[in-house]
């Protein structure tokens, strides 16, 4: 879908979409369409329940005096009230009305609104923002599909005083969209088609914008001692990797970097770290899982899907920061040489794990990756995210992802950041008696905790890998990585959940 900024006018073919305020006030281009049409945008309004309350559509077909198709009104609510992820969903149910009656090209009015703080050019890069992301689709796969059902929409122009300072607008705020669409891609591919490997060679496309690739295969991870991450993996045929990606964007001069874990690419000074599960495909294991919904487990690796799809929204808009991103790549298949229930695993700190649980194998691919990011980067702070618990959707639905950290300052930013692009997050506890309840009576943990707090005896498996003094957060987004229906800006199926929350955490708190 193409995306345009022009000159105001309302004598367009296509779609005309005008705005609307609370209590049906008009603004000056939806006045200027009622003039033109002998009144049809008072008409239609008085004829219907529409008040021009925020998320309202009010469709006027081929009115008079207009060589448009249709007029489309759009509700903004009360000025006051009016926020920027407000006009990113307008922007997403726009393009989801548009493609819904076949249409192939609308024109948007925007005007300055009064009581707000919102200028009309940063309105108009908002909406656009949202269009773009609502305009998404995986369908790579599909051979026949009815004309129908196909997304109609290609062009999309907003029309505007000062239409060059809107587009540059738009395009600084749309680099992180390219990194999204790559996170829902890799988590919307089958596990036949993406793997470890082939994983890996879809991150090659960020050395392009300046991120410098590092990958360890078996061999090498063998040699730094990372048998929790191995053991997930020894079932199946392809090998496990960990990816490493660094973007220095902060115009420091590197340090060398410290450690076992030393890679061959240069990294900053205190650089922050994300890092991801990747478990390409869950099967469980020897504790194998139910068949039914068990194809979903292709978006098993949605913690290193965002960390991708960050790592390459960072790079697109040279964030001034240095970030590394990692994801511990892996199969979870039930061969004849897959980890048992029962087995003892030296992870890459020394601890040892008793794997009770087959099934409970994220932990077991980040733990390896968390030590490998301190010891070889010492990062200023830390975040992991991960499909990793089915315990979660049943404390937060699909609504939220569950947050769990050892620093407040963190878990508030954090939030804070979820709040603004309409990610959210809610914090959970930790604490010794969880904590107590992943001791093992033959190692030094076990990797399940009992049936009750699962999500959180995770995090505490998780927190036991983090060094003292380095703030951490863990995000559990098994209940938002995937959604089973079409929302504003996030069309059914992949979310990228966490891309947008993480670009603004580094935004706002790290590049200041």
């Amino acid at each position: 879908m193409r995306i345009a900024f022009a000159a105001p006018t309302v004598k367009t073919s296509g779609t005309l979409v005008v705005t609307v305020g609370d209590e049906k006030r008009l603004s000056a281009s939806a006045a200027a369409v009622d003039e033109a049409t002998g009144g049809a945008v008072g008409r239609a309004i008085a004829g219907s329940r529409f008040t021009g309350k925020k998320g309202q559509l009010l469709e006027i077909l081929a009115p008079a005096g207009l060589d448009s198709a249709r007029v489309l009104l759009l509700g903004l609510g009360k000025p006051a009230e009016l926020t920027e992820l407000d006009l990113e969903k307008a922007g997403g149910q726009l393009v989801g009305q548009l493609n819904g009656v076949g249409e192939t090209a609308a024109s948007i009015a925007v005007d300055a609104l009064e009581g707000t703080a919102i200028p009309a050019t940063e309105m108009a890069a908002r909406i656009a923002l949202g269009a773009r992301l609502r305009s998404y689709r995986f369908d790579k796969y599909k051979t026949k599909e009815a004309a129908d059902k196909k997304l109609s929409l290609a062009n999309l122009t907003f029309h505007l005083k000062e239409a060059k300072k809107a587009q540059k607008q738009f395009e600084a705020i749309a680099a992180v969209v390219a990194g999204v669409f790559l996170s829902r891609d890799v988590v919307s591919e089958p596990a036949n088609i993406l793997y470890p490997e082939s994983f890996v060679e879809r991150a090659a496309v960020l050395e392009k914008l300046g991120v410098k690739i590092t990958v360890l295969g078996e061999k090498e991870m063998k040699k730094l001692g990372m048998g929790a991450l191995l053991g997930v993996g020894q079932g199946s045929r392809r090998e496990s990797q960990l990816l490493v990606m660094e973007w220095h964007g902060s115009g420091k001069k590197p340090a060398e970097k410290k450690g076992k874990g030393k890679a061959k690419a240069a990294a900053g000074e205190a650089p922050l770290c994300f890092v991801g599960k990747g478990v390409c495909f869950d099967t469980g294991g020897i504790s194998i899982k139910p068949a039914g919904g068990m194809e979903d487990m292709k978006w098993d690796m949605g913690g290193a899907g965002t960390v991708l799809g960050l790592m390459h929204a960072l790079a697109s808009r040279k964030a001034k920061v240095d970030v590394v991103g990692i994801c511990g790549l892996v199969e979870n298949m039930p061969d004849g040489n897959a980890q048992r229930p029962g087995d003892v695993v030296t992870s890459a700190n020394g601890q040892t794990i008793e794997v009770i649980n087959t099934d409970a194998e994220g932990r077991l691919v980040l733990c390896d990756a968390l030590w490998y990011a301190q010891e070889t980067y010492r990062p200023r702070m830390i975040v992991d995210l991960a499909t990793l618990t089915g315990a979660i959707l049943v404390s937060l639905g699909k609504e939220q992802a569950g947050l769990f950290s050892n620093d407040d300052a963190l878990s508030e930013q954090l939030a804070a950041a979820g709040k603004a692009v309409g990610e959210p997050v809610w914090r959970l506890p930790l604490g010794e008696e969880y904590d107590r309840m992943i001791d093992s009576d033959i190692a030094d943990m076990k990797n399940v905790g009992g049936r009750y707090g699962g999500s959180i005896t995770a995090a505490q498996f998780l927190q036991r890998f983090i060094n003292e003094g380095t703030p951490w957060a863990h995000l559990d987004i098994a209940g938002v990585t995937w959604s089973d229906k079409d929302k504003p800006t996030v069309p059914k199926g992949a979310t990228a959940f966490g891309v947008r929350l993480l670009d603004r955490l580094v935004a706002d708190q790290y590049e200041k």
